[in-house]
């Protein structure tokens, strides 16, 4: 279509009409030219001049945030981190106090109080900003210091990402109220971390336990940590009674395991799955192997229970625990490969950490271990931990 032709049917495009190339040319020709008149405004006023600018071009941002455009904020920007650039600390913590908790305020301004050694300045956009991204969080929380890691930590939301690296990086201060944030959400590296900090801290351990999201094999975890302790002092205070001692708080844990499961909605779930997929078609050995590789503690106790037709608290203490020959009869008895047994192993639960000689040193008692023998370790085992409560889930499988 000829040129003359098509303006005459599209009069709003001309030639003149500037691209947004052009437009953003512009804009940068005319924040330079403002920022040079402030500049000289500034230079003849000092530092005082400065502050009272920053102060009155913070409040008409304030005024009409909702309203502004992209190129508006830009501009903002560009003049704000102009004009804070080399103001006293007090005026920079005011502007942060003003920017927090606007939704649109300046990003890489924003970014740069975020950024800023002095607490004062950073703590109200690392509290309230939603102009900082999960990727500017886990860049603070990684380079800055314990104050800028707890104002963090006091976000309405926290992803995993960044409370990866709180719990990483963050001292006793920083991992109390992370936990303690409703809003925080956690990995299940994170829970691991958190699980072996809480072992000599009774604190951490309650606030983890109040945690509705907790993992059940994380909170078993804890159990079995809290068991230990209680049962370590009652055995110091009456050494004679250490037996008995003994029975009841593992009866005591025992039970709150039932409890815990009963009351899981993601074992009820894993469970329903189960038994759908498993009316369908025989269980095998892959449904342990993928969900041992995924770090699926529930849908692997199932299948695993399920194959072998072995006791689901047998499984679950096995997979917690920091020890290998349990994992390892219990794979054998249900007729597993090396190769499952080995995803068994190293589901990070059980934090056992093992090394190439381990792995080499379990795979040469797993092929010596006979089937026939590890049923009757477990048949064993039934026997010598028999639970008072007759329907006990030890003797059941699911």
């Amino acid at each position: 279509m000829p040129t003359a032709a098509l303006r005459a049917e599209h009069p709003e495009r001309t030639e003149t009409q500037p691209t947004d190339t052009k437009r953003t040319e512009t804009r940068r020709t005319e924040t330079q030219s403002l920022i040079d008149q402030l500049n000289m405004t500034m230079a003849a006023g000092g530092e005082d001049q400065r502050r009272r600018i920053l102060e009155r071009v913070t409040d008409l941002f304030a005024a009409g945030a909702r309203g502004y455009s992209g190129d508006q904020i830009a501009l903002f920007d560009d003049v704000l981190q102009e004009l804070a650039a080399e103001i006293e600390v007090k005026a920079r913590a005011r502007l942060a106090q003003r920017l927090a908790h606007i939704g649109n305020a300046p990003p890489r301004l924003i970014r740069l109080l975020a950024f800023d050694d002095e607490i004062g300045v950073a703590e109200p956009v690392l509290r309230h900003s939603q102009q900082l991204s999960d990727a500017d969080l886990v860049e603070n929380a990684a380079t800055k210091g314990q104050d800028h890691l707890f104002a963090i930590a006091r976000r309405l939301k926290l992803s995993e990402p960044v409370t990866d690296v709180l719990i990483d990086r963050g001292d006793r201060r920083v991992v109390h109220k992370v936990v303690k944030n409703k809003g925080a959400r956690f990995s299940l590296a994170g829970y691991g971390k958190l699980t072996v900090r809480a072992r000599d801290d009774r604190e951490l351990t309650q606030a983890l336990g109040r945690r509705s999201d907790i993992p059940r094999q994380y909170f078993l975890k804890l159990l079995e940590t809290a068991s230990a302790n209680v049962r370590a002092k009652l055995e110091g205070a009456d050494p004679h009674s250490a037996a008995a001692i003994r029975d009841t708080i593992d009866d005591v844990a025992t039970t709150m395991q039932h409890e815990t499961r009963n009351a899981s909605q993601r074992y009820a779930t894993a469970l329903r799955d189960a038994n759908r997929r498993f009316n369908a078609s025989p269980i095998t050995e892959a449904n342990i192997h993928a969900p041992a590789r995924a770090q699926e503690f529930e849908r692997t106790v199932i299948a695993l229970a399920k194959l072998g037709r072995l006791p689901l608290d047998l499984i679950e203490r096995a997979l917690l625990d920091k020890g290998q020959d349990m994992i390892l009869i219990l794979a054998k008895a249900a007729g597993c490969s090396w190769t499952t047994a080995r995803e068994l192993l190293v589901m990070y639960v059980a934090e056992r950490d093992l090394q190439p000689e381990d792995f080499a040193r379990a795979c040469d008692r797993y092929d010596k271990l006979t089937r026939e023998t590890a049923r009757d370790i477990i048949g064993f085992y039934g026997q010598r931990l028999k639970l008072r409560a007759p329907a006990s889930a030890l003797s059941q499988t699911p």
